[in-house]
């Protein structure tokens, strides 16, 4: 793999192309964390609105909370 030193396109080292796959992998891991939480609380939300209308509050004073 290439990389710009300055003016200068130059191979990779062996511990750059380390670091380089690491923090791809760190940010593949963070993305699908991120994802997950945000599906979590998607799920939560929809819980809680369904429990709020089961105790007969209207769509209005759910949005109003």
């Amino acid at each position: 793999m290439k990389i710009l030193d300055g003016n200068n396109l130059r191979d990779m080292t062996t511990d750059e192309l380390a670091d380089y796959k690491s923090t791809i992998k760190a940010a593949q891991l963070d993305e699908a964390a991120n994802a997950l939480t945000e599906a979590a609380q998607a799920a939560a939300k929809t819980s809680a609105h369904t429990k709020l209308a089961a105790l007969g509050l209207t769509a209005d004073e759910i949005a109003a909370l």
